[in-house]
């Protein structure tokens, strides 16, 4: 099984307004923690759609409009993405994504590849969340008196590597920071069980 640990960056909150900027994943086998590829690139967008960002996402990613500008555009992007997991033969039933927050990555990650290509492409649709798992944990943990329950620790990203004595995701927010961090806390939360 594989697991395409997966983040963006946007301009904005609202996919129906705002543009993914930027995206990154790395694929990796679940059992053995080996990494068999891993693909980041910075997405352009029109000079109306950068009009709309949000001045707070900006402040946490850090992207000016020169750095999006210089970017690959979204259909460049979304094949380069097919590209990659031809290449693995990702598909439904062998691979899952697993992102920090999945609704959100999910619906940007449609301005990509659309939904129905996506379907056709028979990728996978478990879209599976690190908070999910660490709530899980943190539960057993919990009543089992080993540990606190996971609303008393907290359940961003951060407050979970907190837990486990792991440092917060590297400034400003990008992409592959936020993947290699995923995989830190997901390693400590569910563990690779075969990893070497």
């Amino acid at each position: 099984m594989l697991g395409i640990f997966l983040d963006s960056e946007t301009n904005g909150l609202n996919v129906h307004r705002h543009q993914l900027i930027e995206i990154a994943f790395k694929i990796l086998d679940v059992l053995t923690g080996e990494l068999k590829d891993e693909f980041t690139s910075v997405v352009s967008t029109s000079v109306a759609q950068w009009a709309q960002s949000d001045p707070e996402s900006l402040q946490v990613n850090g992207f000016t409009w020169d750095e999006v500008a210089h970017g690959t555009p979204p259909s460049g992007v979304g094949m380069q993405i097919e590209r990659c997991f031809a290449k693995h033969a990702i598909k439904r039933g062998e691979a899952v994504f697993i992102c920090q927050n999945p609704s959100f990555d999910r619906a940007f990650f449609g301005q990509l590849v659309d939904p129905d290509r996506q379907e056709r492409l028979f990728w996978p649709y478990h879209w599976l969340d690190l908070a999910s798992m660490y709530w899980v944990e943190g539960m057993h943990k919990g009543v089992a008196g080993m540990g606190k329950f996971p609303w008393e620790t907290g359940l961003s990203k951060d407050k979970i590597a907190k837990t486990y004595q792991l440092p917060p995701e590297e400034k400003p927010h990008r992409a592959m920071n936020g993947v290699n961090h995923l995989i830190q806390c997901y390693a400590a939360v569910v563990g690779f069980p075969h990893k070497k």
